[in-house]
């Protein structure tokens, strides 16, 4: 297979161009991660973890879904202990996240477990079977939602991780005084390029206003370029739609929209993962990579206010993590006796967690809906960050 990616793949978006003519980067976006056969989220081989394209960090240690699980106690005691309690993760990966709910409830938790109602929504028929086959041990104590499925209205928490910057965004680029849309053609060579079309969408023009961020008195330069991420404005009201009392928990990394639409950050944020290396060009690797964009925050904060969701803490996953026991989890660990070479790995697995340069500066953005919970520990170290 050529550095250009899957043929099948390729010849599809290719004859979709010669059909149509130049389509919108959001479209090619959502063929290159979803297409039923052959998106990269699709396709057989996608492997999540150390040895795929990129780690998350549920794959990285089980710690990560305890320390969640410990929080999503303190949900189900705010919302005054129902049953059930039903825990919608959307986007599961490999299953591995739930596996560590599930476990650490049952043992840590048995109350919170004997209400907890889990379920997984999940775009990717392959992630999905894998997640069948690892969470197989627990039978009939969980269940999968159609993609297409709005869930009756559920008193609960709906969770993601890393799920949101992979929605397919649109690319702008500021020429003059106003945005042009970057669109996908093909060249002579019958290769994808960028190509710019006047902008279309009044929405895109909303999305700013609604964030805060007035284009004319950023002063771009000719030639900037950002992206804009629509679908969560759906996702964010289906959100709202599927919970009648509870939370949302959102992890995931970004900026604020006054960092996001920085003049300084002049090439926008998309990103591109293949075999953990990372580059910027979308049209290499084609269905075999990654694609991703960060997460506008104040949009996530703003459009979920609209549709009924409160912003109860907006902080970053190394504070959140610590003011769940985290650091607890360090000490204790420094006392283990046993196997040395485990230890270590895990110490070292606990650090990535907080990293500020890594998964420990991911935001968490935590969400109510007729609902309260305050975290002492969160509220002691700041828990409300700019936007």
């Amino acid at each position: 297979m050529s550095d250009r990616g899957c043929p099948q793949l390729l010849e599809r978006i290719t004859a979709r161009i010669d059909a149509v003519g130049a389509i919108p980067f959001a479209e090619f976006m959502a063929l290159a991660l979803y297409d039923p056969q052959w998106g990269y989220y699709n396709r057989p081989q996608i492997t999540i973890g150390r040895r795929g394209d990129f780690t998350t960090a549920s794959t990285i240690t089980v710690d990560f879904g305890e320390l969640l699980t410990d929080a999503f106690v303190l949900m189900w005691q705010a919302l005054g202990q129902p049953t059930p309690f039903t825990l919608l993760e959307m986007g599961a990966g490999d299953g591995q996240f739930a596996a560590a709910v599930l476990t650490y409830s049952q043992q840590m938790h048995p109350d919170f477990f004997a209400a907890l109602d889990y379920a997984i929504q999940e775009q990717s028929p392959t992630l999905q079977q894998r997640q069948r086959q690892w969470l197989q041990p627990w039978g009939d104590r969980l269940r999968w939602l159609s993609p297409d499925t709005v869930p009756d209205p559920f008193i609960g928490c709906i969770f993601s991780n890393e799920l949101v910057d992979a929605f397919p965004v649109h690319r702008l680029q500021w020429q003059g005084t106003q945005w042009q849309e970057l669109y996908v053609t093909l060249n002579a060579q019958g290769q994808f390029q960028d190509v710019l079309h006047p902008l279309k969408d009044d929405q895109i023009h909303q999305y700013f206003a609604t964030v805060g961020i007035d284009p004319q008195q950023q002063h771009y330069s000719d030639g900037y370029r950002t992206e804009v991420n629509l679908q969560l404005i759906p996702w964010l009201k289906q959100v709202s739609q599927c919970l009648q009392r509870g939370f949302v928990l959102t992890i995931d990394y970004g900026y604020p929209a006054h960092q996001y639409y920085h003049p300084a950050r002049c090439e926008g944020t998309l990103q591109c993962y293949y075999q953990h290396r990372y580059h910027d060009n979308p049209y290499r690797f084609v269905g075999t990579q990654d694609i991703t964009a960060h997460v506008d925050i104040t949009a996530l904060e703003r459009y979920g206010e609209q549709f009924g969701l409160h912003p109860l803490y907006i902080t970053r996953q190394s504070l959140f993590l610590m003011a769940l026991g985290l650091g607890n989890r360090l000490m204790a660990q420094q006392h283990t006796n046993g196997n040395l070479r485990q230890a270590l790995s895990r110490h070292q697995s606990l650090h990535h967690l907080i990293d500020p340069l890594g998964l420990g500066g991911f935001y968490v953005v935590l969400q109510s809906k007729q609902a309260s919970l305050r975290l002492p520990e969160l509220d002691a170290v700041g828990s409300r960050l700019p936007l």
